[in-house]
């Protein structure tokens, strides 16, 4: 059963599944799919191209599949992919993708607070929180369970690791490696989060080695290449030290603090 206003506007042609709640003044445009239990509140646009999972709940003054403020779009039907069970809050911009083919990608679990903006072809994966007026550049990826805090800036292509916080009113350009807190402006290395690493089950043992890891690559004066090599002959390995090595040497605009 749908519960859709007769005061929204939803396409004839909209995907809209079973149990879906659809408030007035919501306007849902052609070529778009709602899956079930999904709730959207008044005042929310849905455009073109875009995809939602089960369970995602879209607060007032949301726009999801907005065309991207990019000027290399040229009018391409491109997409913007939603998971299951996102909370979208008040007044969040989400951009499809630039060019015919691309995605913007949210994926599972996720809370966008009021005021985010997330640009054209970023990838948010699991479990994270953006919070209050952060704004996402393009081509930016934000790994599962990190918590950009409010008004952060990220810009275009920078990466954030699993589990690693960025605090209120950081900006920054470069990657920001799993598993630690980024703080100031200029934004630097903060620690390791062991707060968030022992909620996501990482056991004391293995926090210890991630935080002699960053030892080695933050507070020795050697390059980042240099770093690396040390963690991969002084610390013990594991699956989260891999994590770290793997997202250091896979870095194309550097390290934050390096």
């Amino acid at each position: 059963m749908k519960n859709i206003s007769p005061q929204a506007y939803v396409d004839s042609s909209a995907q809209i599944a079973d149990n879906v709640t659809i408030y007035p003044f919501a306007y849902i445009e052609a070529n778009t799919v709602i899956g079930s239990d999904c709730v959207i509140y008044p005042f929310v646009s849905i455009m073109a191209g875009t995809t939602l999972g089960t369970g995602n709940t879209v607060h007032q003054g949301t726009v999801l599949g907005a065309k991207p403020q990019d000027f290399r779009y040229n009018g391409d039907a491109t997409e913007l992919i939603i998971g299951d069970h996102n909370i979208f809050r008040e007044n969040v911009v989400v951009n499809r993708a630039t060019f015919a083919g691309d995605k913007t990608v949210i994926g599972n679990g996720n809370c966008i607070m009021e005021g985010v903006h997330i640009s054209h072809d970023t990838h948010i994966f699991n479990n994270t929180v953006i919070g209050y007026g952060t704004k996402i550049a393009g081509s930016v990826e934000i790994h599962d369970d990190a918590i950009l805090t409010s008004n952060v800036i990220a810009n275009p292509g920078v990466r954030v690791g699993r589990c690693a916080m960025i605090k209120s009113g950081c900006r920054f350009s470069q990657d920001v490696p799993p598993f630690i807190i980024a703080t100031h402006n200029p934004i630097e290395y903060g620690g390791v989060n062991s707060t968030i690493l022992s909620n996501a089950g990482i056991a004391e043992d293995a926090q210890r080695n991630i935080a002699n890891a960053y030892r080695l690559v933050f507070n020795g004066k050697t390059s980042l290449e240099d770093g690396i090599m040390q963690v991969r002959s002084q610390v013990e390995g594991g699956s989260e030290i891999d994590a770290i090595v793997e997202f250091l040497e896979k870095s194309k605009l550097g390290i934050i603090g390096k």
